[in-house]
């Protein structure tokens, strides 16, 4: 998991703003259109972040497709030191 947060929060162009999703979902779960409006991104960006972040085991989602809501997983949350040590770095 470790690897992964790594390359999918530092090793890609969008890592800033995946760790910037990551730390607003860690606030509170929300849906792809509350990130959208929270981070002043564009909703296909959100999306497209949302999917790499699922596929690498980060975040889940709860719900269907359009409302559905993301928090972190499990493994994330075990890994917490791990995305503290990216956010540092990254900001």
């Amino acid at each position: 998991m470790e690897a992964a947060l790594w390359y999918v929060l530092t090793g890609t162009r969008g890592g800033p703003n995946r760790v910037r999703l990551l730390r607003a979902l860690a606030d509170r779960p929300r849906n792809a259109n509350q990130l959208a409006e929270d981070l002043d991104l564009d909703y296909k960006t959100v999306r497209h972040h949302l999917d790499v972040l699922v596929e690498n085991d980060i975040v889940q989602s709860s719900g269907d497709d359009y409302g559905a809501v993301y928090l972190p997983t499990d493994a994330a949350r075990d890994n917490w030191d791990t995305i503290e040590e990216i956010i540092e770095e990254v900001e």
